[in-house]
């Protein structure tokens, strides 16, 4: 009867599975409804007849799966009157026809290497040892190419969903892209077990159950008293009035009463992306209302544009200047209003920050999300900001990743001079109820990767202090003014994969292959 089902209907039964498979991410954690979605994937994948068949699986598969996973996008939507409201919905829908192309890509390998490996023989065996192997190495290679490809969307890499598992930890070695192998090994297992292959099963489940018990039981450690202090601030400011300048006043009273009065030791305070609407480099009165805040020794890590403008003249006279782009940059201030560091934004979101084709989209009507007439201009990359010593504080090194920019496995830390810490500004406010607990998980993955604390701020939430294994210490709920008083979390060892970066995930795929090639010659 179920194998009717599949064979009358396969391409409704893989955007079915791709629908609830999205249930395993945040907030929902299904994590098991997504490996046995995956398992249903894989035993439509064996019965695939042609190349076609295999690749459009896939696609239903990613379609469904996208589709729900990514529907805090619509919300974006709704605060930018420049843009029809309702076509954040179609959004959705079209990039994720897109994004659909690499889990079809991973099947149609899948299906072609496994056809191939039969030489001729029609007899089809199912999902087999050879099939998950190889079916896991090609969803590592195509997750990271959708990382990477046409400045890349890595959101949700499908190895997210073992955070509440514990599996997580083996991101230290392997990283995020190694995780979702482990994923579809796991998927493997249950598959066989469907089939009733128990000691195949074993043999793909028992090694992620036994690395899940491990990171279960891998203890917090609590930072030591001597740990420098920190705040951080969520106003729960909401979107449509964060650049509305009648509730300027009112934003800066929010931030303020928030970040408390200096105390007897010295603090890092650390505020939102884009917290203030000011150029900070070229508005000393701001710099000074915002040292009347601090202590003495206090540190104010705060997001704000750096703007830039182009000096015109005509017949040699001066006759003003024109603004041509910006800066999303995180500053660094002291007590005494000076400006010690400023990290600018790398990776940028589009049609959030900049607007791609401007000439024809503007053309048509469509603008940036983000209000503005100029867009937003890409940072070097991953630095690393000095923050000096205080008598009750130690010189540090801070990482800076601005919000969307900190979901790139591998791309956070400037490897030649490693912080002590990252700090994650971010501005989730846009993205409803499912985006920011998304965007948290996917910043404690870096944390365990790279074996360094992360600290969020973020105006709605959810802002949080992350310790170097991945765990949240504090956090603050989501639309929800408050502040968090910690000691800053210390780094780990340094990890393996911090040392190798996105060779280990596709060193691991590598050896899955090895593994597949090596299983096919036993049964031979």
């Amino acid at each position: 009867m179920a194998a009717s089902v599949l064979a009358r209907h396969p391409r409704t039964i893989a955007l079915a599975a791709g629908l609830a498979s999205a249930t395993g991410f945040a907030p929902l954690q299904l994590w098991p409804v997504t490996l046995a979605c995956i398992a249903l994937l894989m035993a439509l994948l064996a019965r695939a007849a042609t190349r076609k068949d295999a690749f459009l699986l896939g696609w239903f598969f990613g379609l469904g799966h996208f589709t729900v996973g990514l529907n805090w996008i619509a919300h974006a939507f709704s605060f930018q009157d420049a843009m029809p409201h309702w076509f954040g919905y179609g959004a959705v829908v079209l990039l994720s026809l897109y994004l659909a192309v690499y889990p079809a890509l991973a099947a149609l390998i899948t299906h072609w290497t496994v056809k191939s490996s039969h030489k001729g023989d029609e007899e089809c065996e199912g999902v087999s040892a050879f099939f998950i192997l190889i079916f896991a190495a090609a969803w590592v290679a195509t997750e990271w190419l959708r990382a990477t490809l046409f400045t890349g969307f890595a959101w949700n890499p499908m190895g997210v969903i073992w955070l509440p598992a514990g599996v997580a930890v083996a991101a230290q070695w392997i990283g995020t892209y190694g995780l979702s192998a482990l994923v579809i090994l796991a998927a493997g297992g249950v598959a066989l077990a469907a089939r009733r292959q128990v000691r195949s099963a074993l043999a793909f489940i028992l090694p992620v159950v036994a690395m899940g018990v491990a990171g279960l039981l891998n203890p917090v450690d609590a930072p030591p008293p001597s740990a420098p202090h920190i705040r951080i601030v969520q106003p729960n400011i909401a979107q449509q009035d964060k650049y509305d300048a009648a509730f300027e006043a009112e934003n800066f009273s929010k931030l303020s009463t928030l970040s408390g009065k200096p105390g007897p030791h010295a603090r890092l305070l650390f505020w939102p992306e884009a917290a203030i609407p000011a150029y900070l480099d070229m508005e000393p009165e701001w710099r000074q209302k915002l040292a009347l805040l601090m202590g003495p020794d206090d540190l104010l890590m705060t997001g704000g544009d750096k703007i830039y403008f182009k000096e015109e003249e005509k017949d040699g006279i001066y006759v003003g200047r024109t603004l041509t782009g910006a800066n999303n940059s995180l500053w660094v201030m002291t007590a005494n209003g000076r400006l010690i560091g400023r990290y600018d934004k790398a990776h940028l979101v589009p049609y959030g920050e900049y607007l791609p084709m401007r000439t024809i989209l503007s053309a048509i009507g469509l603008s940036r999300l983000v209000p503005g007439d100029v867009d937003f201009w890409p940072g070097p990359g991953p630095r690393t900001l000095p923050l000096p010593a205080a008598p009750d504080r130690p010189a540090l090194k801070m990482g800076v990743q601005i919000c969307y920019e900190i979901i790139f496995s591998g791309q956070v830390v400037d490897g030649k001079d490693r912080p002590h810490f990252l700090f994650n500004p971010s501005n989730d406010a846009w993205f409803g109820s499912w985006g920011p607990p998304q965007h948290l998980a996917q910043a404690r993955l870096r944390a365990i990767e790279e074996g360094i604390p992360v600290i969020r701020s973020t105006p709605t939430g959810i802002s949080a202090v992350v310790d170097a294994h991945g765990h949240i210490l504090r956090s603050l709920p989501f639309q929800r003014a408050g502040f968090i008083d910690a000691f800053l979390p210390p780094p780990a060892a340094r990890t393996l994969f911090s040392r190798t970066g996105n060779w280990a995930p596709m060193l691991l795929a590598l050896l899955l292959v090895g593994l597949a090639i090596a299983t096919r010659r036993s049964r031979s």
